[in-house]
């Protein structure tokens, strides 16, 4: 089937479908924005770019475009958001590179949230207020 007729039968149903006032959002695994649309959707393109998290870093794999289902062997990017960022951009340039802003923006979102949180320290009290307490 081509892509244009898959969108046209999933995009006001399908299993992935989240709609919270008045705005769809996708949940779908192909989809790196998580908005039902056309050109993020996983399901309708027959290239689809999946990017998700690992223990260590971002998993990156693409589909196939001749097979849906068939996925290319999956790539773990362990450096740091720049590095992963800029190798799954050389990878999308030729691939689909409509995509490659919105792939580097999710490696580094999921990147980001891997890092521990920051302990603020509480400042130790001076003078009179450290003799009241």
């Amino acid at each position: 089937m081509s892509a244009d007729l898959v969108w046209q039968i999933v995009k006001n149903n399908n299993a992935y479908l989240v709609k919270k006032s008045g705005v769809q959002f996708s949940s779908e695994p192909g989809n790196l924005m998580n908005v039902n649309s056309f050109k993020y959707s996983g399901i309708a393109n027959n290239k689809a770019v999946i990017i998700g998290a690992t223990e260590k870093g971002v998993s990156f794999a693409t589909t196939k475009a001749s097979n849906k289902n068939l996925k290319t062997a999956a790539v773990e990017l362990k450096k740091g958001a720049r590095p992963s960022a800029a190798a799954v951009k050389n990878v999308l340039k030729g691939y689909r590179p409509d995509l490659s802003k919105a792939a580097a923006a999710r490696v580094s979102a999921i990147l980001k949230s891997k890092k521990p949180a920051k302990t603020i320290k509480k400042r130790e009290q001076k003078g009179v207020r450290k003799l009241r307490a």
